[in-house]
């Protein structure tokens, strides 16, 4: 249960970096609701972060958590906001990627 909150969190970072980029490209009150979707996504996802390490060892679930907002951020770039897909990119990420599910089977 405690890594699906943690995964849960991790999805909440990549919603309030996306809000963020949705603010970017917006003016005038549109900007506003997209920059107040951020605060409640940025709440949300560190609520459910403390939730997690209660049981978590906190290395690992800050280092999943940062993970799953990094990767997923820069998915949402590339699909989403169009940002340029290079080799290193998706090397990089998929390098991430593994890193991650390493942690995961190596933590208790």
């Amino acid at each position: 249960m405690n890594w699906l909150i943690l995964i849960s969190a991790g999805l909440s970072e990549v919603a309030f970096a996306f809000c963020l980029g949705k603010a970017k490209e917006t003016t005038g009150n549109d900007a506003m609701y997209w920059y107040a979707g951020f605060l409640g996504f940025l709440i949300l996802s560190m609520a459910l972060l403390v939730k997690a390490t209660n049981q978590l060892p906190i290395g690992t679930a800050y280092a999943v958590w940062t993970g799953i907002g990094a990767v997923g951020t820069v998915l949402v770039g590339i699909f989403i906001f169009k940002e340029p897909v290079t080799f290193w990119r998706v090397f990089f990420i998929t390098t991430l990627i593994a890193s991650i599910i390493g942690l995961k089977v190596v933590s208790n």
